[in-house]
């Protein structure tokens, strides 16, 4: 992931998009391409490894016991498409998140949802606002 200001790099970061592939239909846990915005930000005073679900903290994770499961960590940056193919976007719940399994960041392994490490999601998400424009490619 790639943080640009006009056309200059800010910053990079190493994520995680879906094992099942890219795509656009519901139900598929796809990552779906193309031109995107931020749409809502979820957990900006939470504790770093809080859990959500249905973007509600509903505790902290510990650390172990979890790595099987997909959890939505730290931050959430919830998406919209803004073209045509990608338009269910925020019906389906893609997300920039934080994760449990932080060593498979660099890898396929999510549900759909973009992951970031813990730390990187705070920093991003502290930076950009609502409205931010998404490119996710290939």
């Amino acid at each position: 992931m790639r943080l640009w200001d006009g056309y200059r790099l800010v910053q990079e970061w190493a994520i995680s998009t879906s094992k099942f592939g890219l795509g656009f239909v519901e139900g598929s846990n796809c990552t779906p391409l193309g031109a995107f915005v931020v749409a809502e930000k979820h957990g900006g005073d939470a504790p770093m490894h809080t859990i959500f679900k249905a973007r509600q903290a509903v505790g902290e994770w510990q650390g172990s016991g979890t790595e099987t499961e997909d959890l939505v960590l730290t931050r959430i940056l919830r998406l919209a498409g803004t073209e045509s193919k990608n338009a269910n976007t925020y019906e389906r719940y893609i997300y920039i998140h934080g994760t449990n399994d932080e060593r498979r960041i660099g890898q396929r392994s999510s549900h759909g949802c973009i992951r970031m490490r813990n730390e990187e999601i705070i920093d991003l998400f502290d930076r950009i606002p609502v409205g931010t424009p998404v490119w996710i490619s290939e």
